[in-house]
């Protein structure tokens, strides 16, 4: 009697069954699973295909770090090289070929003026190794331990890193107003806002520093400082750009008090926001540049660059287990020198400008739509609840619904801001002039589905 093999499970049993197993299996913490049960099984560029055989534009791109989209041709043939070649996948930081060929094209897109005089420094993987690794060196060296950072920050989710987010409270770390021009904190927006800003945080420097030549005086409750980290897009916050002139003023502010200043470019590097690196667009130099993600061509690395007049560690003190690693540093060297050849940057603020122009134009026919705003391809949309007010509250339950109307067209989005009411959009540098309108096309689509249940609901609701 022949045996007969059993028929292979179909597509949509495994699906559900992987989802359900990491539900049982992982813990509380994952996040991107809960409002994105996707199984990707396969994956080119902008596209993803699922175990149950759909296919999805990727606008999350890893949270920024696939700066070519998934599995591009020259990363995979770079990785390719490393494993054919039989050097070591791992070391601590001995100087090897790949290392070299890394530093060599980093430094080349560095702006000029920093690059001059600058030292790169490899973290553990994590983006927020850096941060710790920033903000320990501008302790170390200057003697100090205040540190200035920004409502609504996110520089990742070790101590150090936390301490100086958005949410976080640290005696150390004093929290200042970030220029948010639809939710200014001082309620008027626009250059005014930034300027209001910009004076508050020099009043409190000026304290400090008086606190710092006299320690006696103890008026300004506030401690000498080591450093000011900021984003020059805050992404997690809900994609809020820092105006070029509020970045300026903080740079001459700093400058003026020796104060390092740590630009977090973990999201916004690597031509993400229209320029190489967001400092670009405000001309300032930074003490320290906090790198990751695209960097490693989607793998994990992390690394800092700063001022070799910053250098104050001594051999032998705080190491990294896994900061050399080469199959990252040969992914990111050809992702850096991919997107440095083919002028990706610029191609990111044409087409990220024509894509927030679209998008500007739903909150004309979308009262739910609060805020549009970007640099390159690097965009939010703001939800909000129609109520009175200026600015009317953010609207989180309908900012969930419209990404899962996205999912459910094929669309992966990401959500951030204040109460996680903006979606955010992260497409690969590479995305072609028809991808762009289908991610519109798809996300309006989505919004005014979400926008039309929750009016069912609403007037289901005032009918009983």
């Amino acid at each position: 009697m022949a045996v007969t093999e059993p028929a292979p499970a179909a597509p949509t049993v495994v699906h559900e069954g992987i989802l359900r197993r990491q539900s049982l299996r992982e813990s509380a913490a994952r996040t991107y699973a809960r409002s994105l049960p996707v199984v990707p099984v396969r994956a080119r560029g902008l596209t993803i295909e699922a175990a149950d055989g759909r296919r999805y534009l990727d606008c999350l791109s890893g949270a920024g770090a696939l700066a070519l989209g998934h599995n591009h041709p020259v990363v995979l043939e770079a990785i390719r090289k490393v494993l054919d070649s039989g050097a070591p996948l791992h070391v601590p930081d001995l100087a090897t070929p790949v290392q070299d060929a890394f530093t060599t094209e980093l430094f080349a897109t560095l702006p000029r003026r920093f690059a001059e005089n600058a030292r790169v420094r490899f973290c553990g993987p994590a983006a927020t190794d850096a941060v710790e690794a920033a903000v320990e060196l501008v302790r170390t060296t200057t003697g100090r331990d205040g540190l200035l950072a920004f409502t609504g920050a996110h520089h990742g989710t070790t101590a150090g890193a936390l301490a100086a987010s958005g949410a976080a409270q640290d005696v150390r770390v004093t929290r200042l107003p970030y220029p948010y021009d639809y939710r200014c904190p001082f309620g008027v927006g626009g250059e005014r806002g930034a300027e209001l800003a910009a004076r508050w945080t020099e009043n409190l420097i000026a304290d400090a520093a008086a606190a710092d030549d006299d320690p006696d005086d103890l008026d300004g409750g506030v401690p000498p400082f080591a450093g000011m980290i900021l984003e020059p897009v805050q992404g997690e916050g809900g994609v809020i750009p820092a105006p070029d002139t509020w970045l300026r003023r903080m740079r001459a502010l700093t400058a003026d008090r020796s104060i390092p200043l740590i630009a977090d470019e973990i999201q916004t590097g690597v031509g993400r926001t229209g320029t190489f690196w967001a400092v670009e667009h405000s001309g300032i130099v930074p003490d320290v540049m906090v790198l990751s993600k695209a960097i490693g061509g989607s793998l994990p690395l992390a690394a800092i660059v700063y001022d070799s007049d910053l250098e104050s560690r001594p051999p032998g003190g705080r190491t990294d287990t896994f900061r050399g690693n080469q199959l990252a540093m040969a992914a990111g060297a050809a992702t850096l020198a991919y997107v440095r050849r083919n002028k990706l940057a610029d191609r990111a603020a044409l087409l990220g400008a024509r894509m927030l122009g679209r998008l500007q134009g739903l909150a004309a026919s979308h009262h739910c739509v609060g805020d549009v705003r970007g640099r390159g391809l690097m965009i939010g949309v703001e939800l909000v609840a129609p109520a009175a007010g200026d600015p009317a509250p953010p609207a989180p339950a309908l900012a969930a619904a419209v990404q899962r109307e996205c999912l459910s067209r094929g669309l992966i989005v990401g959500l951030g801001g204040r109460r996680s009411a903006v979606v955010r959009l992260l497409p690969p540098l590479t995305l072609t002039d028809e991808q762009a309108g289908a991610v519109v096309d798809r996300f309006a689509d989505a919004l005014a589905a979400a926008e039309r249940a929750a009016l069912r609901r609403s007037e289901a609701g005032l009918s009983h």
